[in-house]
């Protein structure tokens, strides 16, 4: 990582992060500044360490507390197991964020401010917690982002609520199966400009039923990803093969809702898809082969297959309006068969490189 400039001991640019800074700025940032080491198209943004939520829980006096709460409970009773999480998540939300974490804050939105040309641009804060996506297990799902925040007061907010949903009840639970000391879990957050997304979704180089290393398998629905992780619509489906750009699958769905940004300029609102657009499919010919070779760069440089979250902006055709969110590791795929595999990888190792055939 790169120098961080005096007084600046909580935040840092995401393009100055690596995968080595993943313990002090957790997951997601560490990726995304390994996207733009890449040269794959991220919004641009800064990563929120650990250090920040540390002191917050020094700061007021929550780290005792919460370790008196964890020690009560069984991670196989259901019933505390919520009781507590609700008031450990109520107890951070209502505490006070020290003035350094907040002034730092407030002086990297002013930076991407400048660099977005926009007076507090519209940014996703989003968690991003310590050993959250490693190849081994995900976390996702189980913490908070929160889409379209504008002005340092709502981010110093919405990162506050970020540290509260490290302590959700499926995170508790999560952690006590793979053997993870509660006390020990920490949380960074990413703060990045805003994508007004036409269409988002998500893309595994992999498929990831059968575990077919040759095609990337799309998810996408109509405005920002909020009603397909809410499941409040069925995403249209395509399979694709990386050797020969066919689309080997098209399923189309009814995605009769999206979310797109408030009038108001902060937040987002639901809104209904008129019939016609709502069965019409979302992705053409152009944006599949964009979204391919987008997923082969990002394969290539993780050296393993990839869950990438992406989003297609209003204001341009693919492939510049396309950017990439978040790129975790595929965490579990079914054994691919091995029948006729023999002529089909050596293709697909040389579009896709050597690596385009791991599994793990």
């Amino acid at each position: 990582m790169g120098d961080i400039t005096a007084g600046a001991e909580y935040c840092s640019g995401l393009s100055e992060l690596r995968s080595g800074d993943e313990p002090e700025f957790g997951g997601k940032s560490a990726a995304l500044g390994e996207l733009l080491a890449a040269k794959i198209p991220v919004p641009a943004g800064f990563g929120i360490g650990t250090a920040a939520f540390r002191a917050f829980l020094r700061d007021s006096q929550l780290e005792a507390g919460i370790g008196t709460e964890f020690g009560r409970i069984s991670p196989d009773d259901v019933e505390s197991l919520a009781t507590v999480a609700s008031s450990v998540g109520d107890t951070i939300r209502g505490a006070t964020m020290p003035a350094s974490v907040c002034t730092e804050i407030a002086r990297r939105y002013d930076e991407l401010a400048d660099e977005a040309g926009i007076a507090e641009p519209p940014v996703a804060v989003r968690s991003s917690a310590v050993g959250e996506d490693s190849e081994h297990a995900t976390f996702a799902g189980q913490q908070e982002s929160y889409l379209w925040v504008r002005g340092a007061d709502a981010i110093c907010g919405a990162v506050r609520d970020c540290w509260a949903s490290l302590y959700s009840a499926p995170a508790i639970s999560y952690r006590a199966r793979l053997g993870q000391r509660q006390q020990d879990a920490a949380m960074g957050v990413a703060v990045q400009l805003m994508v007004d997304a036409l269409t988002s979704g998500v893309m595994f180089t992999c498929n990831p039923v059968s575990g077919d290393p040759s095609m990337v398998a799309i998810n996408a629905s109509w405005g920002l990803g909020l009603a397909v992780v809410g499941g409040e619509v069925t995403p249209d489906d395509y399979l694709v093969s990386k050797v020969t750009r066919e689309l080997v699958r098209e399923r189309i769905s009814a995605k009769q809702i999206e979310y797109v940004p408030s009038p108001g300029g902060a937040g987002t609102i639901r809104v209904d898809v008129p019939a016609e657009r709502a069965a019409a499919r979302c992705l053409d010919g152009s944006a599949l082969g964009a979204l391919v070779e987008l997923a082969g760069r990002v394969q290539r440089h993780f050296v393993r297959h990839q869950d990438i979250e992406w989003a297609i902006a209003r204001d341009s055709d693919p492939p510049a309006s396309i950017y990439v969110l978040q790129s975790r590791p595929v965490t579990a795929v079914a054994d691919r068969r091995k029948a006729s595999a023999g002529s089909a990888m050596s293709l697909v190792m040389s579009t896709f490189g050597a690596d385009a055939t791991r599994s793990d």
